[in-house]
């Protein structure tokens, strides 16, 4: 008798329905994605663990606030409200300059970083931290920039001195920027912000600092002005909860004086346009409105929580993962990407399988037969790796369902770890759980 097992709407045509004989498309693609014999139902229950490192889960309180009519986005009520956004997304950054939103992921600000400083020609350093640094890399490249690669492992985060050396030998000053991803979301590894600074201090060099926020923003402690960062891109679909569309550049003095000098072609990313009033112009066409609805509620949130205590719990639940991860290891099976502790993100952690392993498998069993999704390997990762998203709008029990759906499947792939992962994400859950509130004393 076959099994019968929930599944997601995406797989129901692979499991052939409820068909035992499969045709040779469903067979094969059954087979590849590991649905063999099983025999799936249409039917699924509960809510899918979304834990993948972006998209990530988006609070009902905020799909709320996105779920009203549109509305004229020149008039005063909403204008007001996307003013307010664009002053309070500055506490979050930490940054006393203008943020500008773009409708756009965080390659959109990516570019805007770019475009707005730089001019073809122009030489950046930017140290390899994963898939993200080379990413941003070719986007340069693509616009005329010389980029000057300074190689790492995808294990480490970034070596400052190797910047002050490299920094040290520019005598004539022809490299304009260091771009650093703070959090690689590839990698799952958070280099030191104030570090990179200090190198570029101590090259005594003019070179912007632009630093990618995009994994960061929300989970970890970041402080644009305290650290004389120049430019910070951050996006909406990670930390800050909302759905993927929204990406901010917050711009410092010093960039804002680069942005004059430089030749780069652009028009929507251009910061002169949009430091305006207009409400057209400062959104350089129609404002995405209910994003924008949905921004407002979310930095009310983080607001109500305070970011001091975002980031405790940020880092209080990522140390719950990353004992279970201790624990599935000890045996020397599965392993941590990031080598060295302090360099492990609290926003997301990426996993290595051993050789002979597929991380892809393994994410395909914990979503289709655990209801846990999570990201996979990327760039030199793929099939490597998989990677357990922990950020944004979680607590305690989505943790632990994730972690046990993620013990499950690596049980199911039949990959070598040790049990009692859970179990010890539970103990450090509730040794350092708050103590509640005594109750009020009657007289």
């Amino acid at each position: 008798m076959k099994r019968v097992i929930g599944m997601s709407s995406a797989r129901r045509w692979a499991a052939g329905a409820r068909t035992p004989a499969l045709s040779g498309t469903r067979r094969r693609l059954a087979a590849k994605i590991g649905i063999g014999e099983i025999v799936m139902s249409h039917v699924t229950r509960g809510r899918e663990f979304l834990h993948t490192p972006g998209p990530t889960n988006i609070p009902d309180r905020l799909l709320r606030a996105m779920h009203r009519p549109a509305v004229d986005f020149s008039g005063p009520v909403f204008t007001a409200l996307a003013r307010s956004c664009f002053e309070d997304l500055k506490p979050i950054f930490r940054c006393a300059g203008p943020v500008f939103i773009y409708a756009a992921s965080g390659h959109g600000a990516w570019e805007a970083a770019l475009a707005n400083t730089l001019s073809p020609g122009d030489r950046v350093i930017v140290p390899e931290t994963g898939n993200f640094s080379a990413s941003w890399s070719r986007m340069a490249e693509a616009l005329g920039i010389v980029v000057d690669y300074l190689p790492g492992d995808w294990r480490h985060g970034i070596d400052p001195a190797m910047v002050e050396a490299r920094l040290a030998e520019d005598g004539a000053r022809t490299v304009k920027a260091v771009l650093m991803v703070h959090t690689d979301t590839a990698t799952g590894v958070t280099s030191d912000v104030p570090a990179v600074r200090r190198a570029i201090d101590n090259a005594r060099h003019p070179a912007l600092l632009m630093v990618d926020t995009i994994a960061s923003l929300g989970t970890v402690d970041f402080r644009m002005d305290d650290w004389r960062v120049d430019v910070a891109v951050g996006a909406s679909q990670k930390g800050l909860m909302l759905p993927p569309g929204l990406s901010f550049t917050a711009v410092g003095e010093k960039a804002i004086a680069a942005g004059r000098e430089s030749t780069m072609p652009r028009n929507y990313w251009d910061w002169r346009e949009r430091l305006t009033e207009a409400q057209y112009i400062r959104f350089c066409g129609t404002a995405p409105e209910h994003l924008i609805y949905g921004l407002r509620e979310a930095i009310d949130m983080v607001m109500e929580e305070g970011l001091e205590a975002v980031f405790a719990r940020h880092r209080r639940l990522a140390d719950a993962v990353r004992r279970a991860v201790g624990v599935w290891g000890e045996d020397g099976g599965v392993a941590f990407n990031a080598l060295q502790p302090a360099e492990r993100a609290n926003s997301v952690t990426t996993i290595l399988v051993p050789d002979g392993f597929d991380g892809e498998r393994v994410r395909t069993v914990c979503r289709e037969r655990f209801g846990v999704s999570l990201g996979g390997g990327l760039g030199r990762l793929e099939g490597r790796a998989f990677r357990i998203g922990h950020m944004g709008d979680l607590n305690e029990p989505m943790i632990l369902g994730a972690l046990a759906g993620v013990e499950a499947g690596l049980r199911v792939c039949g990959v070598p770890h040790r049990p009692g992962g859970v179990t010890a994400a539970i103990e450090l859950l509730a040794r350092t759980a708050a103590p509640l509130d005594p109750p009020p004393v009657r007289t």
